[in-house]
């Protein structure tokens, strides 16, 4: 019994004192912020006829639609072309500050936003890459996803210096303006009623806002450390199950993805990846596709390897070994049918939903990697001269994890 109260006592603590994957859950959010970005940046020339409101998908269908299934989406605020062009931008800003790290938990939220009212103004539009790109937004909300490879860290390890060497580190104003102002374009479309499509999206953008509020008093004005302990232990439960529902998510769609395969008589025959090669709207490269397709014994085994390892991957998370060999299967999968079939971002929204699952001391190796890279780039920049790219020897792409997460941590299925 005392065996069984330690052991538990060490898992509440673990999960309580830290926020665990801080690489994974970067990843996470690089991944699908670059995602979305690229995205949209591709789709700039055609946002009209997507999500404008001279769509076909038009501002009459989005209402009927939008008032029977209770959809959040800012875009159904105004049918003006303003507003819609505004709001696109904004989108863009927000997936970047993201991609980049700054001001993580308003960028989050904020990315959130933007994803759920343009995929939600024309539902007809997205593929599956979409729908997890959906949910991951919503998921990426609740996790400390600014721990490592951000601005913010970057940020806290210059405060945390200051520190050392007596110096009192800088008011962080910015973030409170930032705070502010978004608190007041809240409020004005409270008032308003624009929030008229449900609950749920400003029931989470007042928690949001206020708990930022929060943080940032407590951390100017608070005389002991209780209270920041506490909310220390509220944002790392709420990372740990957060991380948690992001893995289980990534197995639900290929442990469903696999089993309807199976139902299905041609993934039975071995011939289902033959007719997407042969459609045109799948065909970017035909030459590749009928090269693919001339043998019969190739498309069968990646029929029935996709099968396989979609059905088989939630079941080996506990096995290191056999786990990392499915997903560098699993990524390569990907990664072929973005090419094969152009589809690049519905492959980029999978493979990192995979990358939750990557090992730490990998995660760690290509930091260092693109850390090194970048200040190759910067010795070329500057002719040759300083460190490794920063201001006195510093890495413009440091890895330093913030203060109140010093403790490495790992994704209990990734070690």
């Amino acid at each position: 019994m005392n065996r069984l109260s330690l052991t538990l006592s060490r898992c509440i603590a673990r999960v309580t004192e830290s926020a665990l994957g801080p690489y994974q859950s970067a990843v996470v959010r690089i991944g699908f912020a670059a995602t979305w970005l690229l995205f949209l940046l591709r789709e700039f020339p055609h946002r009209q006829e997507l999500y404008g409101p001279d769509g076909p998908w038009g501002w009459d269908l989005a209402q009927q639609l939008i008032s029977d299934n209770h959809a959040f989406t800012a875009l159904m605020w105004s049918d003006g072309q303003a507003w819609f062009e505004t709001f696109y931008l904004l989108t863009i800003l927000a997936s970047a500050a993201l991609l980049l790290g700054w001001r993580t938990r308003t960028a989050s939220v904020l990315f959130m936003v933007g994803v759920l009212s343009l995929q939600n103004r024309s539902v007809f539009v997205g593929d599956g890459g979409d729908n997890v790109l959906h949910l991951m937004s919503i998921y990426l909300v609740f996790t400390r996803c600014g721990q490592v490879w951000s601005l913010d860290a970057r940020r806290a390890a210059r405060n945390e210096a200051a520190r050392a060497r007596g110096e009192q580190p800088r008011p962080d104003r910015v973030g409170a303006v930032l705070w502010a102002v978004l608190g007041l374009a809240l409020g004005g479309v409270t008032l308003a009623g624009r929030f008229d499509s449900g609950w749920l999206v400003p029931a989470l953008l007042w928690t949001a806002w206020v708990g930022l509020g929060l943080w940032w008093a407590i951390q100017r004005w608070a005389r002991s450390q209780e209270p920041r302990i506490l909310l220390d232990v509220i944002a790392n439960i709420l990372h740990n199950g957060a991380l948690v529902v992001i893995m289980a998510e990534a197995c639900l769609i290929y442990a469903t993805a696999g089993w309807y395969k199976i139902q299905g008589s041609r993934w039975q025959d071995g011939t289902a990846v033959y007719y997407p090669l042969h459609l045109d709207y799948f065909s970017p490269w035909p030459g590749l596709a009928d090269l693919m397709s001339s043998s019969g014994t190739i498309m069968m085994i990646v029929a029935y390897g996709t099968v396989m390892v979609q059905v088989a991957f939630p079941f080996t998370l506990f096995n290191r070994r056999v786990k990392n060999v499915l997903l560098v299967a699993m990524m390569t999968e990907h990664a072929v049918i973005a090419v094969v079939l152009g589809l690049p971002f519905f492959s980029l929204a999978m493979i990192t939903a995979d990358a939750v699952f990557l090992p730490t001391s990998f995660l760690l190796l290509l930091g260092g990697w693109a850390a090194r890279a970048w200040g190759r780039l910067g010795r070329r920049g500057e002719g040759g001269e300083g460190g490794e790219g920063g201001e006195g020897g510093e890495p413009t792409l440091p890895a330093q994890r913030t203060s109140q997460d010093s403790t490495p941590g790992r994704v209990g299925f990734t070690a």
